[in-house]
């Protein structure tokens, strides 16, 4: 089901790195904690237990692929997962790398910053070992 005027449901929110028939993994490119991903799922569902046992099950094996692929590619100190969905009620998960350096570090990416932007790029690579990874693990 497909809710008019539903960003996640209007476009894929943001370039598609993998996907099947219930979910997507896509990366904010512009982004200012590079390698941001969000794991969304493709029907116009509000909440985590609106899905089935499987589905609950497959959403969080995609989550968890896109951790694992970040920490490999970045390397970074840590990963945040957010699930909040209060100003975009569609289900979807944002899986950040964070670093010790980033502008809020240790703080939440919504929090005030800290300091000024450290300007991290991605690996000249980071987007084909992203999709590679994740067709590799995922299937696909």
């Amino acid at each position: 089901m497909r809710v008019a005027g539903c960003p996640y449901c209007d476009a894929a929110g943001g370039r598609v790195m993998w996907m099947d028939a219930r979910c997507r993994v896509v990366l904010i490119e512009d982004a200012p904690f590079a390698g941001l991903c969000r794991v969304v799922w493709n029907d116009h569902v509000k909440e985590f237990t609106d899905l089935g046992d499987a589905d609950r099950a497959h959403v969080m094996d995609v989550v968890s692929a896109v951790e694992r692929s970040l920490r490999v590619l970045l390397q970074p100190d840590k990963i945040n997962l957010a699930a909040f969905g209060t100003q975009v009620p569609h289900l979807h998960w944002h899986v950040i790398p964070r670093y010790a350096d980033d502008t809020h570090y240790p703080d939440a990416i919504w929090a005030a910053a800290k300091r000024s932007a450290n300007g991290r790029p991605l690996p000249p690579d980071f987007v084909a070992a992203l999709s590679a990874t994740l067709a590799d693990t995922l299937g696909g």
